[in-house]
């Protein structure tokens, strides 16, 4: 079997479009993704788990006639439970569990045509902004190696940008779709709360602040995975409103002059790179000049405030998944199970009491409003997806440990945590400085997109960050297509082999 060189040159829709021809076989693809899989994750550290033969036997046979029948794929090890193969959440507690079950969303993928080939990095739980777990070492950057494919969905990321695959799982409960498509160059599109399934083993995740869906090289093949994924499952809790055509339509059909909302200042604290503030300027004449109505506007909101509530919710679901994992693995955790950092977030969740995180959920929920009502004004709500460029590998973690390790654990003891407002404020800032505007449309349930849309003179990318009403990705898929075509990024690939 020759080589098909011309894997790189499609996206996913386009080479489903070659099978569907037969110009192509869908085991050849599989050979082409595991081929580049063996000669670049070495550098990239994308895949921690290889389904090399069941891609094999999968591509032998009459795969589903769905939209992306006979694509490699890949599923972040984490929440996406796939039969048979390992699924360790980042965690040393979880080493040696594999579920017997698909998850819903896994089915649904599998139904419009992937061929799994693997599984892909992710930090611990999924409570980190980078993609550094010990358990597997850190993810690398295609476009500088040196730097944070950021996280949490980073090794999916790393993978589509470095052209394993076209399209990759990922989730979202602070940005970790849109923070690493900012940090790779990608697409990435966090639907609406209730969009994507989260059954059978969760109703929502993070009291609602998770989002399920994929990183993708073109806005197409994010829009027709979703057109494949959508919809409630048994016993959802909620669900949003079905769209009136199918995404993959919005995609082409003009999105007419919008009233875009802008703004530099962040939602949580942080400070703005200059990179950051030079790709929005840029995008702002862009939308201009396409015809939209920019004004420089921004919700209200009480950042700090904010930032401190989802470090509880975080802390409280932490616990949770450690106390889950125990049942799985069939013993206690100690702190020699996880990292630092997680057991002292799951020490906080220990000790947060329930009528504390409920008031922190009322809060958010009153800050949803607030954002929503804003969003009455406006069509959409444009900014940076990222405080900064890429950052250095290492760069993050380290403070956050050396917080945990020297402040946390050996000042206060685990029962008068919560006593001290300045302990949550630290880890807050921490948390959120790098991707200060992203964990806002978490708390809100409103569909959000990282599009890469600039480049700075160091050759990293730039994302842009837009958010519109709930339910509305269909606002966001008409504009990212508009701005695929205004500044096309399918053809800019980093240079790493």
């Amino acid at each position: 079997m020759g080589d098909f060189n011309e894997y790189e040159d499609f996206d996913g829709l386009g080479l489903a479009e070659l099978v569907r021809k037969r110009e192509v076989k869908p085991i050849e693809l599989v050979e082409e993704a595991i081929r580049r899989i063996e000669l670049r994750n070495p550098q990239v550290n994308a895949v921690i788990h290889k389904a090399y033969e069941f891609a094999r036997q999968q591509a032998e046979t009459t795969l589903p006639s769905g939209p992306f029948a006979g694509i490699p794929f890949l599923v972040k090890d984490l929440l996406a439970a796939c039969a048979g193969m390992p699924m360790h959440s980042g965690s040393r507690l979880l080493r040696g569990y594999v579920p017997d079950f698909d998850s819903e969303l896994v089915k649904r993928f599998k139904r419009a045509g992937v061929v799994i080939i693997g599984k892909t990095n992710t930090p611990e739980f999924g409570a980190s902004a980078v993609t550094e777990p010990q358990l597997y070492g850190p993810s690398h950057n295609p476009w500088d190696l040196t730097r944070t494919t950021g996280g949490s969905s980073g090794g999916s990321a790393a993978a589509v940008a470095s052209r394993i695959v076209p399209i990759a799982h990922g989730n979202d409960g602070g940005g970790s779709i849109r923070i690493p498509a900012s940090c790779c160059g990608l697409f990435g599109l966090k639907p609406s709360r209730g969009r994507n399934p989260l059954g059978p083993q969760y109703g929502e995740v993070w009291h609602g602040l998770v989002a399920e869906h994929v990183l993708t090289r073109s806005v197409r093949d994010s829009a027709a995975m979703l057109d494949a994924t959508a919809g409630p499952d048994a016993g959802a809790p909620y669900f949003a409103s079905p769209p009136h055509r199918p995404y993959l339509k919005e995609v082409t059909r003009p999105p007419g002059k919008l009233r875009i909302a802008y703004t530099a200042k962040p939602f949580l604290p942080g400070e703005i790179h200059d990179d950051c503030l030079k790709g929005l300027e840029a995008t702002v004449k862009v939308c201009r000049d396409l015809g939209h109505d920019l004004v420089e506007a921004s919700p209200q909101i009480m950042g700090s405030d904010v930032s401190i509530a989802v470090v509880k919710t975080v802390c409280a679901d932490v616990r949770a998944d450690i106390l889950d994992a125990e049942k799985l693995v069939g013993r206690e955790a100690t702190s020699n199970d996880v990292e630092p950092a997680t057991w002292m977030l799951g020490t906080i969740g220990q000790q947060l009491s329930a009528a504390e995180l409920t008031r922190s959920l009322r809060f958010l929920q009153q800050t949803s409003r607030q954002v929503g009502e804003f969003l009455n004004d406006f069509d959409v709500l444009l900014t940076p997806t990222l405080s900064r460029p890429p950052i250095a590998i290492g760069t993050h973690h380290p403070r956050w440990q050396d917080f945990v390790g020297r402040i946390l654990l050996k000042t206060f003891k685990p029962g008068t945590l919560l006593k001290f407002r300045a302990v949550l404020e630290n880890i807050a800032s921490q948390a959120f400085e790098f991707a200060p505007f992203t964990p806002l449309f978490n708390v809100t349930g409103q569909p959000a997109m990282s599009v890469p849309l600039h480049w700075n003179a160091d050759g990293l990318p730039i994302g842009m960050h837009f958010a519109a009403r709930y339910g509305d990705e269909a606002t966001l898929f008409r504009l990212a297509g508009q701005l695929e075509q205004a500044l096309p990024w399918f053809d800019r690939a980093p240079n790493f082999d």
